[in-house]
This record gives C-alpha cells, sequence and structure tokens, in this order.
C-alpha cells in the first residue's frame, strides 16, 4: 500500500493542482489542456529526480509555507465574508447530528470525507529526515490550523451557495476570489509537486530497507546527497512509477476515481500503523497489554469505519492500489522466499576448509600460473561454486583469492582502511581471503587499478609478517582466518623504475634487495632495511610469477531449480518467477568493472 500510495499521491495532487484550470479557462478549452499539463508536470518531476532533493530543498519550505498562508488567509476571508457562524462545526455534535441524519448515506460519505486528510500524511513521509519533535510541532502549531480553516472557509462559502451548475465547480478554487485564482493556481501546483516530492523519496526508502532485508529484487541506489544518508534515488523505481502515474492520469481523466483509490491506500496503511504501533507498545515501551488493547481498539474502530466505507467504493477506482499492493506483495514475497532457499543451499553445500587443506597443498587439482580471484558473499568458509567448479575442471591458479566486497553504511571509507587480508591454511596453499570495503558514496576503482591495489596488498600482508598468525587450524572443522587492516600496499617497480604505492603517491625509496620473477617485468619493492626469511621471499617471489601470468575474475550464477516432486505453486515461483527476477535484476556493484576477456562465469544449478 505505501509504493500504491507513491504512485497515487503524486497523479492526484499534481490533477488536483491543475484542475483549477477548468474555472480559470473559457468554455471547455480546459478539457484540452487539463489532461496534457498534468502529464507534462508528472514526467518533469519524475525526470528531475536524479539531481537529488538536497539540490532544490531549499526551495521546499518557503513554498509550503507561502501554501499554508495562502489558503488560511483565503479561509479566514471566506469565514467572516460567507458565514462567520461556522465555527460551530468544529463541534462533534454536528458530527453526530449528520450521521443520524443521513445514515447510510452519511456513512458512504465518510469515504469522500477522508480525502481531508490525505495528503497531509505526506509529512510523515521524510521522519528519517527531520526529528520527531519537529514533526509534531509543524503539524500542531502550522499544518492543522491551516487546513482546519482552509475547510471552514470552503464550507462558509458552500453554505451560502447550495447550487452549482457542474460538479467540478464545488471545490476549493471555486471559492478562491476570482483576482487572486491564477496566482494560488501557480502556487498550488508548486505545493503538489513538493508533496509528492516527499512521497516519492519515502518510497525510495522504503524499497531501499526491503532491499535490505532481502525482500526485493537488487536495484541501483544513487545516493544524492554526500552528507545526509537517506537521500537516495533509484532509476528503476523512479520510472516504474512515472509509468504507472501516467497511466491512471490518462486512464482515469478525473480526481473522482483516482481519489478513491488513494483514499483506500491511505486508510490501508493508516491500521497497519495502528496494529504495529500496538506491538511497539507491548515489545519496545513495555507497557501494559492493556493499554495496547485500548489502544488499538479505539483508533482501530475508527478506521475500520473509514475503511468500510472506502471499500464500498471498490468498482470506483478503489481496486488500483489492491492490484498494486498484489503485484507488489507477490515479488516481494517471491523474492525473500528464493533469496532464503538459495542461501539455505549455499549453506548446505559450502565446502569445509579442514576438508579441503587435507587434500594438501596442491588441493588434489593441478596449479597452474595465474591468479584466480573468486567473488563471493561469503567472509568466512568456501563457497559452493568453487567445488563445483574443481569438480568439473581439477584445474586452479597457483595463488587463489577468495573476494568478498562490501557497502557499508558511511558515506567514504578511508583507504588505508579499505583492504582486510587474510590467510587459508599454511603459507603453501597460496590461498588468501580479501575484504574489500565500499562506502555509500565511493566510487569503485576500475579493473587495473583494482588489480595492481589488490595484488599490493596482499603482498604487504605478507611481507609484514601478520600472515603468521593466520591459518592454523584450532581442532575444530574450520580454522582460523583473522584478517588484517592493509593501510597501505607494498609498491611496484616495473621496468627498473619505481611505481608508488596504489594507495598512496608517496615516493618510497628503491631498495637493493627486490624480489622480483626471472624477467624482472614486475617487481615489489621493499622498505629500507625490510628483514626477510626464505618463505616469504618465496612467497612474494610466486605472487610475482602469478600476476605476470595474468589475473582471471571468476564469478558464480546460480540458476534456481525447484526440486521433482515440488508442489505446482513452487515450482511457478521458482521456476519461472524468481528466475525472471534473477535476469532482470542489478548485478553486484563490482561487476561492472570486472573486464569480460578476463572473466569467466560459473554456472551452477540449485536444486531447491
Amino acid at each position: 500500500m505505501v509504493i500504491g500510495d507513491g504512485v497515487l499521491t503524486p497523479a492526484v495532487s499534481v490533477l488536483s493542482a491543475v484542475s483549477g484550470l477548468k474555472l480559470s479557462m473559457v468554455d471547455e478549452q480546459h478539457q484540452y489542456v487539463l489532461l496534457p499539463v498534468t502529464c507534462v508536470i508528472l514526467v518533469g518531476l519524475f525526470a528531475l529526480q536524479h539531481y537529488g532533493t538536497h539540490r532544490v530543498g531549499f526551495l521546499f519550505a518557503p513554498i509550503i509555507c507561502l501554501w499554508l498562508l495562502c489558503i488560511s488567509i483565503i479561509g479566514v476571508y471566506n469565514i467572516i465574508y460567507w458565514n462567520p457562524h461556522v465555527y460551530k462545526a468544529l463541534s462533534p455534535y454536528y458530527m453526530y447530528r449528520f450521521l443520524q441524519k443521513t445514515q447510510y448515506g452519511g456513512w458512504m460519505s465518510l469515504g469522500g470525507i477522508l480525502l481531508c486528510v490525505t495528503g497531509s500524511e505526506a509529512m510523515y513521509a521524510d521522519l528519517g529526515h527531520f526529528s520527531q519533535s519537529s514533526i509534531k510541532l509543524a503539524f500542531t502549531m502550522v499544518v492543522y490550523p491551516s487546513l482546519i480553516l482552509a475547510y471552514m472557509g470552503q464550507a462558509a462559502y458552500i453554505s451560502r451557495h447550495h447550487s452549482f451548475e457542474k460538479n467540478h465547480h464545488i471545490g476549493f478554487y471555486v471559492s478562491v476570489p476570482e483576482k487572486i485564482r491564477w496566482p494560488v493556481l501557480g502556487i498550488a501546483i508548486l505545493a503538489a509537486v513538493v508533496g509528492s516530492q516527499a512521497v516519492i523519496t519515502g518510497t525510495f526508502s522504503v524499497i531501499k530497507q526491503c532491499c535490505s532485508l532481502n525482500c526485493f529484487p537488487r536495484v541501483k541506489i544513487v545516493h544524492t546527497s554526500s552528507t545526509v544518508h537517506g537521500q537516495i534515488y533509484i532509476p528503476e523505481i523512479n520510472w516504474i512509477l512515472m509509468l504507472l502515474c501516467l497511466a491512471l492520469t490518462i486512464g482515469f481523466r478525473d480526481t473522482k476515481h483516482m481519489a478513491n483509490a488513494q483514499g483506500l491506500a491511505v486508510i490501508t496503511v493508516m491500521i497497519v500503523t495502528t496494529c504495529l504501533m500496538s506491538l511497539v507498545i507491548i515489545l519496545c515501551w513495555n507497557k501494559n497489554i492493556v493499554f495496547a488493547l485500548s489502544f488499538l481498539l479505539f483508533f482501530g474502530a475508527i478506521e475500520a469505519i473509514y475503511f468500510s466505507a472506502s471499500l464500498v467504493k471498490f468498482h470506483e477506482g478503489a481496486w488500483v492500489p489492491i492490484i498494486l499492493s498484489f503485484i507488489f506483495l507477490m515479488v516481494m514475497c517471491v523474492w525473500h522466499y528464493g533469496t532464503a532457499k538459495k542461501y539455505e543451499f549455499d549453506v548446505e553445500n559450502k565446502v569445509s576448509i579442514s576438508w579441503l587443506l587435507n587434500l594438501g597443498p596442491s588441493l588434489g587439482i593441478v596449479r597452474v600460473r595465474g591468479i584466480g580471484l573468486i567473488h563471493t558473499d561469503l567472509i568466512s568458509g568456501i563457497p559452493a561454486i568453487f567445488s563445483h567448479f574443481v569438480t568439473n575442471l581439477p584445474a586452479f591458479h597457483q595463488v587463489l583469492v577468495f573476494l568478498c566486497i562490501k557497502s557499508v553504511s558511511v558515506p567514504h571509507v578511508q583507504p588505508e582502511e579499505r583492504f582486510l587480508v587474510g590467510r587459508i591454511g599454511l603459507r603453501q596453499y597460496s590461498l588468501y581471503r580479501v575484504v574489500v570495503r565500499y562506502g555509500y558514496r565511493d566510487v569503485q576503482q576500475d579493473s587495473l587499478e583494482f588489480e595492481k591495489t589488490l595484488v599490493s596488498s596482499i603482498a604487504e600482508f605478507i611481507r609484514s609478517g601478520d600472515s603468521d598468525l593466520n591459518g592454523h587450524l584450532d581442532g575444530s572443522d574450520s580454522p582460523y582466518e583473522k584478517l588484517s587492516v592493509i593501510s597501505k600496499g607494498l609498491p611496484f617497480q616495473k621496468d627498473g623504475e619505481p611505481e608508488a604505492s596504489p594507495e598512496s603517491s608517496t615516493p618510497t625509496e628503491t631498495n637493493p634487495k627486490l624480489v622480483s620473477s626471472k624477467s624482472r617485468r614486475v617487481r615489489f619493492v621493499l622498505p629500507e632495511n625490510a628483514q626477510m626469511n626464505s618463505e616469504v621471499r618465496s612467497e612474494l617471489q610466486e605472487l610475482t610469477e602469478a600476476r605476470e601470468a595474468g589475473m582471471t575474475f571468476i564469478m558464480g550464477r546460480s540458476y534456481m531449480r525447484a526440486k521433482s516432486g515440488s508442489s505446482m505453486i513452487k515450482r511457478i515461483a521458482i521456476n519461472f518467477i524468481y528466475e525472471f527476477l534473477m535476469r532482470n535484476s542489478r548485478s553486484p556493484a563490482y561487476a561492472a568493472n570486472v573486464p569480460h576477456v578476463s572473466t569467466l562465469e560459473v554456472g551452477m544449478v540449485c536444486q531447491v
């Protein structure tokens, strides 16, 4: 329903704001202008999303303040000019009299009355960007009084004008004095854009959280601000929302059906929020269960009445949020189920490191020259994709690196804290594990630069002696895998010229003691007075020879298949829907920088 609200709110807000053209233009001309203008504004709104909120955020507060001031002044004017006694409508007594007199008709009208509060909830869409106290203060001291004055002003005007020529004359703009109708129309459109922006940004945040919980397919998340973590942009979701908004606007062409759909979406979100809030009262606030039930029954009963009134209008547009919610719920459930089954398969087929090391230094396979770089999401253990590869092709590189690239929730990771290197097994196995950390605003290095930085970090790990603490068996099924932070990689020297470290531009003096290959094309430059034993020297030479031979990037590709005998629903969910989502979701960020000529993709069918 939150995503449905993200589709409906921009469409309804902009179309409602532009509907003022019906009164501001000559007879019937508005029908040729209203829809194109709305579509142009919606396209412009979504097209500007990639610039980020921070670039235009300074305009939001003045626009909203101007809009609230505008409707407050118009409301006060209408109250004084048309019916000063309208303030009596604030008494709940008249609400009771209204429902008592109209009965079924009054209950049916609650779905329309609900639209008076839809839109004001957009303030809470940006709750992550502002404090709770600031939103409470703004709502109680500014937003709520402005809305009360605006609606009282409209009621005062309607109380003196009972007959209208057309249905669209019953609305906000008809109560606006004709002389200021055009300026108010412009301010209303700007306010609709700002409110829509808040809901769109909130939708992006919800999708990002779902991706973090493995409840939504991988999408490209662009952080538009280096200082505010919550300001993000998701291209795929942005264009999907735009297409859905345009489809609804062109399909319905009026605010009545779209408002019915938005009303059902908003009241459903309110009911879900009330239910979750009752759990928060018990689990987080540690309050009495009676207090939580009282809260749930009181607010839930009120919301249930409005929900029933909105649900009656199912055939008048309220079906839209239900269909959208069902589609997104199906996608989320299938993706979460498939991801969980894939993780279970990886854990069950995970290769024991002790078993791997018991095969001996050659691992029971032919070790060829070069560096094999295996991408994995595991920070411990051996992925099943490796055992699948060596089982079918018993040959691998002389130096094997299990690489795990992690994104952390900070804008930038300092270069000296980026690489963590560890050893798997003893020195003669030439097995390493490297964890590379990137901030959400960091730009990942290209393949050549990354290769140099990676090898130099492993070389520094070997030279520093930290590797002596790694790789010893503890008697259990897995060895210790202590990862060391490599602040500065060991620099290279190529073709007789010293090369600076990839992590630093500080000049390094060349030591006569150089560990090199026979061709002396690439060498590691050691610091002055560096002390090395023969094992370290031999390992560095092996790493040098492997780098000269080249580096191969091994990428895993899992194909999910339901086991034979599975139910029809499971086969459809795994074999078709999940596989479709897998093929069309974003690949991991590091895969974009891997050169295709050096990539080896290993496919494996996962029977779940």
